[in-house]
């Protein structure tokens, strides 16, 4: 009788519940998101694991679960419902934790979404299993499992850099390198028999890792809640997230002039810190 990921389906399951929620329900979505203020000041620490369920959108969230699928279902039946349980886990908190320490000085950051744990899914099973590959419904053709992998750490980076949406795209980081750590301390015979692939996929998380930690101008911060629920936001709403996006841009500016000196700035950099300047 051939091993069925219940593990997998379930949390497939419970993402969509859990999404469908937070979609529905502004207060829901409140309550249990990603908020670095209410996890380090109020101590909501269940936060870090409720986020990691909801998602920004449908096609948010139905990426991500076929990913899960795609990845999971194979990971699972290789190496049991306990130790996938612990790979999805270590990968959702370490991206989240990640993400924590990198924005820990941006009091209203918010992000969501299952990325963390699922790249941690994608890289132990990279690690473990090189040779897999993944077939999409109605693509009568595999896909190299390490192809699709870098490919999604590709839009990783770029999702980062481009200030494109609110999704917690660092997490996807730290997440994707803790999951594969903790899979191969499970199995360490894998770091012998697939060192290559190991490298190849290793080497740009880890270089990126230290770009964002060291250079963290590279990163643009933006106010979750209120731009995805700003349909529904007062005016109040609207100034309030108008001037913390001023204040984000200004920090951004002054954590560049710490790394890289004032002469790093573009003329349209010192011009909104003159205007800022005027401004007090």
């Amino acid at each position: 009788m051939p091993y069925i990921p219940f593990l997998t389906y379930a949390l497939i399951l419970a993402n969509i519940y859990i999404s469908w929620k937070g979609l529905t329900s502004n207060a829901f979505f409140e309550q249990y998101s990603y908020r670095v203020d209410q996890i380090l000041v109020n101590k909501e620490y269940v936060r870090l694991i409720s986020s990691a369920f909801l998602h920004i959108s449908w096609s948010h969230l139905i990426f991500n679960m076929l990913t899960l699928y795609l990845f999971g279902e194979m990971l699972e039946q290789g190496i049991g419902s306990v130790q996938f349980g612990i790979v999805y886990l270590a990968g959702l908190m370490g991206g989240k934790l990640l993400s924590l320490f990198i924005h820990r000085q941006h009091a209203d950051y918010g992000s969501v979404g299952a990325s963390g744990a699922i790249c941690g899914i994608i890289f132990a099973s990279l690690a473990l299993f090189p040779g897999m590959s993944v077939r999409f419904i109605g693509i009568p053709i595999d896909i190299a499992g390490w192809f699709y992998g870098l490919g999604y750490l590709i839009y990783t980076i770029y999702g980062i850099r481009s200030k494109t949406d609110n999704i917690g795209h660092e997490s996807h980081l730290g997440g994707a390198l803790i999951g594969m750590l903790v899979g191969l301390a499970m199995h360490p015979a894998a770091l012998l028999d697939n060192y290559t692939t190991i490298a190849i996929i290793t080497f740009p998380v880890i270089i990126f890792m230290y770009i964002i930690l060291t250079r963290p101008y590279v990163l643009f911060v933006e106010n979750l809640y209120f731009t995805t629920h700003l349909h529904n936001a007062t005016i109040d709403d609207r100034y309030n997230l108008a001037k913390t996006q001023k204040k984000k841009e200004i920090d951004r500016i002054l954590d560049k002039i710490n790394v890289k000196g004032m002469n790093s700035l573009s003329k349209e950099e010192k011009q909104i810190l003159d205007d800022y300047s005027n401004s007090l």
